[in-house]
């Protein structure tokens, strides 16, 4: 069984998100505030969270960058509409996606299901860009995708599940060209549905930790106005 955390300061949303995620068999944890989402966290075994952006106390951006220091659990947002710079900053610091109020119970189940797939079995494999020893490597880039582990320069990099597969999926195909959309397909399992700009967050947030320069990266490159691709190095 899955342990779901739900943090909102409004308990009617908790309420209501508990009783859709029971029903799919799912047990649920409640936090009203980003200080009780840490504090639950530490004393339960948490495999999803969902966490609201505006909240006393400490805030879900604040708490999202607390968790992400000693978690890689997926993280999804609730916000409002007018919280769309918090929605960019979110996936930023580490949030794997996003549901805007007032949210329609079937999308939210449908995300939840997606993130605790892709958490659990991070994807399918390809043995495409693989050595013989079952590494994929390119330049000082070695990825050990049994151990889920990721060396730049002898260094070890710490990403999170979705910056894992989005590079898993370039290094598997160096010098192909993947646009935003198949990106998100691939690596979210779902229908874009304008999610490009996520893609593009996740892929700016995964070059600072393995481009020496983001600004002039190395190995993922842009090519305009088709997408992005692992440069052969």
């Amino acid at each position: 069984m899955y342990n779901i955390l739900i943090c909102d300061d409004d308990r009617d949303i908790v309420s209501a998100l508990d009783i859709y995620l029971s029903s799919e068999g799912y047990h649920t944890i409640a936090a009203y505030d980003g200080q009780q989402a840490l504090k639950a966290v530490e004393e339960n075994e948490v495999h999803l969270i969902l966490m609201d952006v505006m909240m006393p106390n400490l805030d879900g951006i604040r708490a999202t960058a607390r968790l992400r220091e000693v978690c890689n659990v997926p993280i999804i947002l609730l916000t409002a509409k007018s919280e769309d710079a918090d929605k960019v900053l979110g996936l930023n610091i580490g949030a794997d996606d996003y549901v805007t109020k007032p949210f329609n119970p079937m999308e939210v189940m449908a995300r939840v299901k997606s993130q605790l797939r892709r958490y659990t079995l991070l994807g399918g494999r390809d043995s495409g860009g693989a050595t013989d020893d079952g590494l994929l490597k390119n330049g000082g880039i070695v990825m050990d995708d049994a151990a889920k582990s990721v060396t730049v320069d002898g260094e070890p990099v710490s990403l999170t599940p979705l910056e894992f597969n989005i590079l898993r999926l370039l290094l598997q195909h160096p010098g192909q060209v993947y646009s935003t959309i198949q990106i998100y397909e691939k690596v979210w399992n779902d229908p874009a549905y304008g999610s490009e700009n996520t893609v593009a967050v996740h892929i700016r947030h995964l070059r600072e930790k393995i481009e020496i320069d983001p600004a002039n990266p190395r190995y993922i490159k842009v090519v305009w106005g088709l997408g992005y691709k692992m440069e052969k190095v």
